[in-house]
Protein backbone atom coordinates (compact mmCIF):
# COMPACT_ATOMS: atom_id res chain seq x y z
CA UNK A 1 0.00 0.00 0.00
CA UNK A 2 1.60 3.50 -0.74
CA UNK A 3 2.01 6.39 1.53
CA UNK A 4 3.55 6.17 5.22
CA UNK A 5 2.90 3.55 7.53
CA UNK A 6 2.99 4.17 11.69
CA UNK A 7 4.89 0.62 11.74
CA UNK A 8 7.98 0.88 9.92
CA UNK A 9 8.94 -1.34 7.01
CA UNK A 10 9.34 -4.94 9.05
CA UNK A 11 5.92 -4.19 11.18
CA UNK A 12 3.93 -3.57 7.98
CA UNK A 13 5.62 -6.97 5.87
CA UNK A 14 4.61 -8.81 8.65
CA UNK A 15 1.14 -7.68 8.65
CA UNK A 16 1.01 -8.02 4.38
CA UNK A 17 2.37 -11.55 5.31
CA UNK A 18 -0.07 -12.63 7.82
CA UNK A 19 -2.94 -10.88 6.11
CA UNK A 20 -2.17 -12.85 3.22
CA UNK A 21 -2.30 -16.28 5.29
CA UNK A 22 -5.82 -15.40 6.22
CA UNK A 23 -6.90 -14.49 2.60
CA UNK A 24 -5.49 -17.67 1.02
CA UNK A 25 -7.36 -19.80 4.51
CA UNK A 26 -10.41 -17.74 3.38
CA UNK A 27 -10.14 -18.46 -0.23
CA UNK A 28 -9.56 -22.36 0.35
CA UNK A 29 -12.66 -22.53 2.63
CA UNK A 30 -14.53 -20.38 -0.24
CA UNK A 31 -13.63 -23.52 -2.75
CA UNK A 32 -11.67 -21.16 -4.58
CA UNK A 33 -8.28 -22.72 -4.61
CA UNK A 34 -6.15 -24.86 -1.92
CA UNK A 35 -3.57 -24.02 0.39
CA UNK A 36 -0.25 -24.36 -0.77
CA UNK A 37 -1.39 -24.34 -4.62
CA UNK A 38 -1.34 -22.22 -7.47
CA UNK A 39 -4.81 -20.48 -8.27
CA UNK A 40 -5.59 -16.85 -9.06
CA UNK A 41 -8.07 -16.22 -6.66
CA UNK A 42 -6.30 -17.18 -3.99
CA UNK A 43 -3.50 -14.91 -4.81
CA UNK A 44 -6.60 -12.11 -5.31
CA UNK A 45 -8.04 -12.77 -1.67
CA UNK A 46 -4.45 -12.90 -0.30
CA UNK A 47 -3.66 -9.30 -1.61
CA UNK A 48 -7.34 -8.50 -0.67
CA UNK A 49 -6.71 -10.11 2.88
CA UNK A 50 -3.34 -8.17 3.50
CA UNK A 51 -4.30 -4.62 1.99
CA UNK A 52 -7.63 -4.96 4.66
CA UNK A 53 -5.20 -5.60 6.91
CA UNK A 54 -2.84 -2.66 6.58
CA UNK A 55 -5.98 -0.76 6.43
CA UNK A 56 -7.66 -1.63 9.46
CA UNK A 57 -3.52 -1.49 11.15
CA UNK A 58 -3.63 2.11 10.06
CA UNK A 59 -6.91 3.21 11.27
CA UNK A 60 -6.18 1.88 14.58
CA UNK A 61 -2.58 3.66 14.60
CA UNK A 62 -3.71 6.58 13.62
CA UNK A 63 -6.75 7.10 16.48
CA UNK A 64 -3.98 6.49 18.89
Amino acid sequence: MPGKDPGGLIITIVIGIVGSLIGGFIASLLGLGEFGKFSIAGIALGVAGAVVLLIGYRMVKNNT
